[in-house]
């Protein structure tokens, strides 16, 4: 196809993709309210009944947002959907079928990154922090966290967690593109361990165990994705073998 096709092509998708984001997002901002109740029950749960806001457009906003990242999520197959079918048609028939498992996986890792930080890391790490509360020298030390400041702790959780576990994926790409072999992965093992709680140190709040939450899933999901391109390499070797066209004896 020429250049200014692509481009046409390009904006079609584009338009479809950002027209399923604006009917999910007036969808959620109906539920707003009913979506947010459902993001404090974590925090319902650790013993704090009360959220603030100090702004007069401060809860208004988080309602927007709230719609936002909730369209987001529900969209999302159709923005996967409209990026394959732009895609798709530049590659063979054998790039397709390698690529289909991952593409049907994406969406499967996420929604279990995100579910692990919501039911598992996010109790643990409020129990944690509003352990502070109680009697500090005669004063009362109480936590009144506003409704921006919890959306953002909650959705900075459920983003990185969710991202994080889309490592086997990016691992298993980079792989079969040929980019690196399974032995160089293995030989930068203690790299990744650094790397590891370096990622949790920024994308996650600065305490030692919201860090350690993230580091260590994130350590396990690299052993994980060493296993599967394992796993795969043995498999497309197997396969290769039995395909493999027989050589005719020559006559003596």
């Amino acid at each position: 196809m020429p250049l200014l096709d692509h481009l046409i092509e390009l904006r079609s998708r584009l338009l479809k993709s950002l027209l399923a984001i604006a009917i999910a997002f007036g969808a959620c901002l109906y539920f707003a309210r009913p979506i947010f109740g459902i993001l404090v029950r974590p925090l319902v749960r650790a013993g704090q009944g009360k959220l603030i806001y100090t702004q007069l457009f401060e809860a208004f906003f988080v309602e927007i947002k709230v719609a936002l990242f909730a369209a987001m999520m529900i969209a999302f197959p159709v923005i996967a959907n409209q990026l394959w079918k732009f895609v798709a048609p530049g590659l063979y028939r054998k790039e397709k079928r390698a690529l289909l498992p991952f593409l049907f996986a994406t969406p499967v890792l996420f929604a279990i990154g995100a579910c692990f930080a919501y039911f598992v890391t996010v109790p643990l790490a409020l129990k944690f922090l509003l352990g502070y509360q109680g009697d500090i020298g005669g004063v009362t030390q109480e936590a009144l966290p506003s409704v921006g400041n919890y959306l953002s702790f909650i959705m900075q959780f459920i983003m990185a967690f969710g991202i994080a576990f889309l490592l086997p994926i990016l691992l298993m790409l980079i792989e079969r593109s040929g980019l690196v072999t399974r032995e160089q992965l293995v030989s930068a093992r203690r790299y990744m361990i650094v790397a590891a709680f370096g990622i949790a140190a920024v994308a996650t709040p600065p305490d030692v165990l919201s860090q350690f939450l993230l580091a260590v899933p994130l350590i396990l999901l690299y052993e994980l994705s060493l296993f599967a391109i394992w796993f795969t390499q043995r498999r497309r070797n197997k396969t290769g073998a039995e395909t493999a066209p027989v050589e005719p004896l020559e006559e003596v």
